[in-house]
């Protein structure tokens, strides 16, 4: 089927179990990373490991714009982040003239990725579909990971696959529940 959205119309896969559908994979497209158009204030074609400074710390970040943009922050241990306050000081900071998402990663092996977001707006979610997808090819840039690789991310929702393509575009694909039925008139 296809779908609209405000970064254009995506393609999605669904499969079934018993007549049931269990899962969906979606072409995001390709993966925007020049600064200007995630957008942020840096320049250049991509911005890996950069240095951005929160009220007297470091921390470094790498960007990734899939339809909305996104700031990936590796970490030792996401569990022990302070989300719920470092993350709108990012998403409202100096860097980001229309605010980002902040996705919260650790790298567990080169297939699998543990994560925790907050997204702009609306704060930290349970899953975020471009913030694992952004996760993921961060992960890539990074030399953590590998493209054309399925790539497990792994937030409190449940888990999300990821693939990178060489052709710079990426797969998203995760579990899904009915939560609504209706019909729909055209």
């Amino acid at each position: 089927m296809t779908i609209e959205t405000l970064s254009g119309v995506k393609e999605v896969s669904v499969a079934s179990f018993g007549g049931v559908v269990t899962s969906a994979s979606v072409d995001l497209g390709r993966a925007e990373l020049a600064g200007e158009k995630i957008p942020s204030v840096w320049k250049g074609d991509a911005i890996i490991d950069q240095p951005m400074d929160i009220e007297g710390k470091e921390y470094r970040v790498t960007l990734v714009n899939l339809g909305n943009p996104h700031c990936v922050l590796f970490c030792d241990k996401v569990d022990d982040v302070p989300v719920e306050t470092l993350g709108p000081k990012i998403e409202n900071s100096k860097y980001f003239p229309h605010k980002t998402n902040v996705e919260f990663i650790r790298v567990v092996n080169e297939t699998t990725v543990k994560m925790r977001v907050w997204e702009r707006g609306n704060g930290e979610t349970w899953a975020c579909g471009t913030g694992a997808a952004a996760a993921a090819v961060a992960c890539v840039l990074r030399g953590f990971c590998k493209k054309d690789t399925d790539i497990t991310v792994k937030v409190k929702g449940g888990d999300l696959i990821v693939c990178y393509r060489s052709d710079g575009s990426v797969t998203l694909t995760g579990n899904v529940q009915k939560i609504y039925e209706g019909k729909v008139e055209f």
